[in-house]
């Protein structure tokens, strides 16, 4: 590259000549091609390295990835065979920097990028949420409150047989769940009772080789047929105060103790006790958090593969959040 400075009444230009060489013999290593070089004004020059400054961006990146190139000037962006989410997830970074976030109040963004970011957004939620509840039980957090403001935050653990929860827990004068929780298909009410991680779920009868429900579990199979029973009562029409909140049939969920070290029985067991309850089910909160990474799973986007496009992520309907 040979530089030009050229002289103008306001400013000097620089222009380039970009020539070729060819090795050429002893003593002379290089010798000039006359007719073979191209010569830029300063705009081309400019030009040039910005594409140049562009591209070296992926040269020197440490590994390898697609990239998608946004044409500064309008906009335009091609995005292939990526899946918007995973593009606005990725576009999520470079906004985040504070110079270019500040040109965004008043921006008008398409409607199919705001989809894809909302979604971006919301996975990164439950990536978080996940993180959250499986830090508290490696911490062995017991707090039964926290446990209540994270399923509170987080209601999408329960899947989509639900589809609200209600803000209000007390149903009558002396009856509070921890949390009251809408049907999908038909509106109707259930109920959620929370207890500490650190309780027992289950105890093993050595004379007759089989498992049975701790007494903390059993007292609040107890708490929460009451609940049933009453809610049914003050809610089969809807309650006085709240129309909209109809109790029929009700049913409850209970998340207690852990089972991350049990073994085969005693999961079997605790399927074996569940199947033959009446409209409760016991969860301990490692069933949760197994969950809710299931539930990720299942939202997440994944790589296209060769396998069985309906092939189920479950074991079986058993396992089924909803």
């Amino acid at each position: 590259m040979v530089p030009f400075f050229i002289p103008h009444s306001d400013k000097h230009e620089l222009a380039i000549k970009i020539q070729s060489y060819r090795k050429g013999e002893a003593p002379t290593p290089w010798v000039l091609i006359e007719d073979k070089s191209v010569s830029l004004r300063e705009e081309a020059a400019r030009a040039l390295l910005k594409a140049l400054r562009t591209h070296l961006q992926v040269a020197q990146s440490d590994e390898d990835g697609d990239y998608i190139l946004i044409k500064v000037a309008d906009g335009v962006a091609e995005i292939g065979r990526h899946e918007p989410a995973a593009v606005a997830q990725a576009m999520m970074r470079v906004l985040a920097q504070e110079e270019i976030a500040n040109h965004l109040v008043n921006a008008e963004l398409s409607s199919q990028f705001l989809d894809a970011l909302r979604g971006s957004i919301r996975l990164a939620e439950m990536k978080n949420a996940v993180a959250e509840l499986r830090t508290m039980l490696d911490l062995q957090d017991n707090d039964e409150q926290r446990y209540q403001e994270w399923c509170e935050a987080h209601f999408w653990v329960f899947g989509n047989a639900y589809v609200l929860r209600d803000d209000f827990r007390r149903f009558s004068e002396a009856d509070q769940a921890d949390m009251l929780m809408a049907c999908t298909a038909s509106g109707f009410r259930d109920i959620l009772e929370l207890k500490r991680p650190d309780m027992d779920v289950l105890r093993f009868d050595g004379g007759h080789h089989s498992y049975f429900f701790a007494s903390d579990v059993s007292k609040a199979i107890g708490q929460v047929h009451r609940y049933m029973d009453v809610l049914a009562e003050v809610a089969v029409r809807g309650l006085r105060d709240r129309p909209e909140v109809v109790a029929y049939h009700p049913r409850a969920i209970i998340v207690i103790g852990r089972s991350h070290q049990w073994t085969g029985d005693q999961h079997r067991a605790l399927h074996g006790l569940n199947r033959r309850l009446n409209d409760i089910t016991i969860m301990t909160y490692d069933n949760l958090l197994l969950q809710a990474e299931r539930l990720l799973d299942i939202v997440t986007p994944q790589p296209e593969t060769d396998d069985d496009p309906f092939s189920s992520p479950f074991d079986s309907d058993d396992e089924m959040p909803f």
